[in-house]
């Protein structure tokens, strides 16, 4: 049976929409069993392409040794069948690696290797909230390298709408988090595979869902703000789930999800399916999703 563990197409949420909630802090990080192959894929990544996947500017380093403290207390304390320490190490049980506790390398990418999540270090400075460290090997279609030390209103420029009262409530909201009260949201887009490292533009095509035997995937990024204590910096992590289209048909939920989604596509305006790089597949996606949510008799 197949699982879907954040449906936020089902009209719980409205895409492009800010939809903040607070953070259970017991739910902060996330895995689940694609952990051994999420941290192998990340473990590959940092090998073959670390250029693309880390940056850190200096001065950040005692802001991602908080980071990495942070999650080496929380893990074990709340996954012990996942996570333990032992020999001045953290331990990831299921994948059968581990990191020491005083890692060489750069803390945030240390601290990126045991979870599933990316980790986004953002700092408050006179032009703003900067991205000033991450290990970010999911990307949903943007590069690290091309917003690598820009502003919250710089990064998220291309997003519809967000200029003007969008980006004024954001940069509140990055002022304002307090280090006890987290929040989190939730996205969502469709790609024609579930590969999980996606560097390209958004504003590349992908002439991909026209074929017969095309796929879909959902791809739901579960997203987390945390104001670190010490530095007053902020965790933006990002958990990738993508989940197969064509899994609505075994689910038992599954025809609702599916007209969910099929609303969804059908109330998004031109620049929204640009950005979605939807334009060209959304009414094809949406007969699909009808067929699903609406099948035809059986005779």
């Amino acid at each position: 049976m197949p699982q879907f563990a954040h449906t936020p197409y089902d009209g719980s949420k409205k895409p492009f929409t800010i939809g903040l909630a607070p953070l259970d802090v017991s739910t902060w990080i996330e895995p689940d069993d694609h952990l051994p192959v999420h941290l192998a894929e990340k473990t590959r990544l940092y090998a073959e392409r670390r250029d693309m996947v880390f940056a850190a500017e200096a001065g950040t380093e005692a802001a991602q040794r908080e980071v990495f403290d942070a999650l080496a207390a929380h893990l074990p304390a709340r996954f012990p069948d996942v996570y333990r320490v032992e020999g001045g190490r953290l331990h990831v049980a299921p994948a059968g690696m581990s990191v020491p506790l005083r890692p060489e390398e750069p803390p945030i990418l240390a601290a990126s290797r045991v979870v599933q999540e990316d980790l986004v270090l953002m700092r408050r400075d006179e032009r703003g909230w900067r991205l000033v460290a991450a290990a970010l090997c999911f990307p949903s279609s943007w590069s690290l390298k091309e917003k690598f030390g820009r502003t919250l209103d710089e990064i998220h420029g291309p997003v519809p709408d967000y200029a003007g009262a969008m980006a004024a409530r954001m940069n509140r909201i990055f002022d304002a988090l307090k280090a006890d009260i987290p929040v989190w949201r939730l996205n969502w887009s469709i790609y024609p595979d579930p590969e999980l490292h996606h560097p390209e533009s958004k504003q590349l095509p992908r002439d991909w869902f026209n074929a017969p035997s095309a796929q879909a995937f959902i791809r739901v990024e579960r997203q987390t703000l945390t104001r670190m204590p010490d530095s007053g910096d902020i965790l933006f992590t990002i958990k990738v789930h993508v989940d197969p289209v064509a899994d609505f048909a075994r689910h038992p939920d599954g025809r609702s999800l599916a007209a969910g989604l099929r609303a969804q596509l059908l109330e998004l305006d031109g620049p929204q399916l640009a950005y979605k790089s939807l334009a060209a597949h959304r009414d094809l996606l949406a007969a699909r999703l009808q067929a699903i949510a609406e099948p035809e008799p059986v005779a």
